[in-house]
């Protein structure tokens, strides 16, 4: 058997049958194993493209950012339109020489490639804030001029949201050898982008090409989201038990699927079914199955028991499915009022409103959220400790897959790069600690501590996101470690959790396009810069469009202040912002402490250190079935409902059936489909729903042009928001 690839100048040479193509099937399935070396990458249109790209993508998604209905234009939105765009001015473009830099270049080198589209994508992802929107500093911004009314300079925030997006990248770099290099590290988001390129670049010879069928489903999820996104919002989340129970609080809360547990609910949205999880056909089945093992554990075994038989925490007195902060009577807890004019808590308005409770799904999410940190180390120590150790020692001199042998080719990034990056960004973070410590509060300990713990756990989250495209976040133990040891500062806490939290989820994000650009067989160096410029021009674009609407739209994040139906809410601000209270201002000791009523909770960490071990144990037990007992990942199935809330139970069953569908059922049965299709239908479907929502914003929702009906309305459950215990008297609810 023979392998073709492309051997040196674009000529087409052999791998023989000894050769290690790739031990993971999707791999072998998607990922091509040919490379042109000789395709132009720094041309002019790559970095036209590219930086336009970047700056659109950033200014959009913060604009929306602060919007009641927020929305993340993606990268694949800008891969589908730099593709025309590309070829157009391939075609117009003069082919004059220029010298730069003391080297020969041209304006147009030659018909647009896929190695340029790629590099364009990564400066796209820079700008969508590697998929989360908008750098995550700028909710601190947000908090400290909006929420808090206090001053930040700009030149302090810039510096803080630059040093939190790129500190990272000097760690992640030196990691490349253990997550991107080996085979077994396959990160199945890349995949996506492969089939993507693939299906807009190579030319086939079928009735039904990839690039047809992305055309042809792109064009069904553009059309189809006017119904769900505009004319029938109720399709989004069709809970029918609701409707047969108008009055009772219980079925509704059994049968909401935005606020309760979801039974019977549907979608016909795909936003609704990749919004939070992200797609579905992207994650491997094992990892699919282990999160939907972790939501039926939590949502229908532990919270029902605890709710309606335990009544833990006084649970019935609180909505089922909420994240708000309440008092010991059901109410909604007043923040402002327990705040001083000292930026800390004030004791005795604390003590007269009481001790801060939560609903019972917010707090054992918490609980998991403890967990599932715990069980990240065990796990990646047990199951891959050894391997990380043997490749230390080897220093990768054994036998290397297909892809990383065509990537030796190319120099690779000398480490000193790296160095000289983490030491630069760590000279600005102190400076900004220490010069500027009245504006953020942060001391410069608290900054190396948070950079110790961000590094610690870079390693086994990229090896659980490489091998199951999940994610476990730092934002929990980050807010706790410091309400711990600085409770009553409540933006020292946020700027420890986002130096602790974002550094290692940037790392993360650098080498996961890393391994594109590995499976694209891009140059490292080009890959490094591109992702270091985009991050720069992403950071200060963002920091520029939020300081606008700071500064310009009156009452900007304030509900009470805003007028009726103003956009300007800012719902992921408020979220931030109750965190800042909850670990910051009045700190875990008060609520998961000696003196809260949540203590009992930390027992989480233990159950999550040892939940690994069990498994690791039963594998070496039951050798004959370690094979699938080795695919049970604590990991994910402790965090499968991390995201929960804002994620609702219709979320993770819509996820999980379609995921179930595609790389279960089609996967194993239809083998040749999924391999050109599956990914391609995601690509498409992502950017039908993206470029249709920004259209429905700008010409319709913007301008005030609602529907107003039945099927406008939601899903129809609001009993569902409700209490159940008796005597508690809410606003909107019924006394029972």
């Amino acid at each position: 058997m023979e392998i073709e690839r492309t051997g040196g100048h674009g000529h087409p040479a052999a791998v023989d049958e000894d050769d290690d193509v790739s031990p993971v099937e999707q791999v072998r399935l998607t990922v091509p194993v040919t490379d042109d070396p000789t395709l132009p990458l720094w041309t002019f249109r790559m970095w036209t493209i590219g930086f336009v790209s970047c700056a659109l993508l950033s200014f959009f998604n913060q604009f929306f950012a602060y919007r009641t209905e927020p929305i993340i234009i993606s990268q694949i939105t800008i891969q589908v339109a730099a593709l025309p765009i590309g070829h157009f001015m391939a075609r117009v473009l003069p082919e004059r020489k220029l010298r730069v830099f003391g080297h020969e270049c041209s304006l147009n080198p030659g018909p647009f490639n896929v190695k340029e589209h790629v590099l364009i994508s990564i400066f796209a992802n820079a700008g969508a804030a590697f998929g989360s929107g908008s750098a995550y500093a700028v909710g601190i911004v947000n908090i400290v001029k909006a929420f808090y009314k206090r001053n930040i300079s700009f030149f302090t925030s810039l510096l803080l949201i630059i040093t939190t997006q790129v500190l990272g990248y000097g760690w992640a770099g030196l990691l490349r050898k253990y997550v991107v290099e080996p085979a077994h590290m396959w990160w199945p988001q890349s995949l996506v982008q492969v089939s993507l390129m693939r299906a807009m670049h190579e030319k086939e010879n079928r009735r039904m090409t990839r690039g047809k069928f992305f055309l042809i489903a792109l064009i069904c999820s553009f059309a189809w989201y006017t119904v769900p996104g505009y004319l029938f919002p109720t399709l989004t989340a069709i809970s029918w038990v609701c409707w047969v129970f108008p009055s009772s609080i219980t079925m509704q809360q059994i049968g909401s699927g935005m606020n309760g547990l979801g039974v019977g609910a549907v979608t016909l949205d795909w936003s609704m079914v990749a919004s939070f999880l992200s797609s579905p056909l992207v994650s491997p089945f094992f990892a699919t199955a282990n999160v939907f093992a972790g939501y039926v554990l939590f949502v229908y075994i532990m919270l029902p028991v605890s709710y309606w038989v335990l009544n833990l925490y006084n649970a019935s007195t609180y909505p089922l499915f909420s994240n708000d902060l309440f008092t010991g009577s059901g109410q909604l807890y007043n923040i402002s009022a327990i705040v001083n004019d000292r930026f800390a808590i004030d004791l005795d308005a604390y003590g007269k409103q009481g001790k801060i409770h939560l609903s019972l799904f917010f707090a054992v999410s918490y609980g998991l959220g403890f967990a599932t940190i715990a069980a990240t180390l065990s796990h990646v120590v047990l199951f891959y400790g050894k391997e990380m150790y043997q490749r230390f020692r080897e220093s990768y001199k054994g036998k290397t897959d297909v892809h990383t042998r065509l990537m030796r080719k190319y120099e690779d990034i000398p480490n000193w790069w790296f160095y000289l990056l983490l030491t630069v960004s760590m000279v600005l973070s102190m400076v900004l600690c220490t010069v500027f410590k009245e504006e953020v509060q942060l001391p410069w300990w608290g900054l190396l501590l948070a950079c110790v713990v961000a590094f610690v756990f870079t390693l086994p989250i990229s090896v659980i996101t490489a091998t199951t495209n999940t994610t476990p976040g730092l934002n929990i133990i980050t807010e706790y470690c410091l309400g711990l040891i600085m409770p009553g500062k409540p933006i020292a806490n946020v700027c420890f959790k986002v130096y602790g939290y974002m550094s290692m989820n940037q790392a993360v994000s650098f080498l996961t396009d890393f391994k594109l650009g590995h499976y694209m067989k891009i140059p490292p160096k080009s890959m490094f810069l591109v992702q270091f410029i985009g991050t720069l021009i992403a950071s200060t674009v963002n920091m520029i469009v939020a300081w606008w609407l700071l500064t310009t739209v009156p009452h900007i994040c304030e509900k009470d202040m805003l007028p009726e139906g103003s956009p300007w809410t800012c719902p992921g601000d408020h979220v931030f912002f109750d965190a800042s209270v909850i670990w910051g201002l009045v700190g875990p000791r008060r609520i998961f402490g000696p003196l809260g009523y949540y203590n009992a909770l930390n027992w989480f960490f233990l159950v999550g250190l040892f939940g690994p071990v069990v498994v690791w144990l039963a594998a070496r037990a039951v050798p004959r079935h370690a094979g699938w007992i080795s695919l049970v990942n604590m990991p994910v199935i402790l965090g499968a409902t991390a995201n929960m809330p804002p994620a609702s139970a219709l979320n993770y069953t819509s996820w999980c059936l379609v995921g179930t569908v595609f790389n279960f059922f089609v996967f194993r049965y239809r083998k040749g489909w999924w391999k050109r299709y599956n990914y391609v239908l995601s690509a498409a479907m992502d950017a039908g729903v993206a470029i249709m929502g920004v259209l429905i914003f700008f010409a319709l929702t913007s301008s005030g042009r609602q529907l107003d009906w039945w099927g406008s309305r939601g899903e129809h459950c609001d009993l569902a928001a409700c209490p159940t215990a008796k005597g508690v008297v809410v606003d909107g609810c019924p006394v029972l």
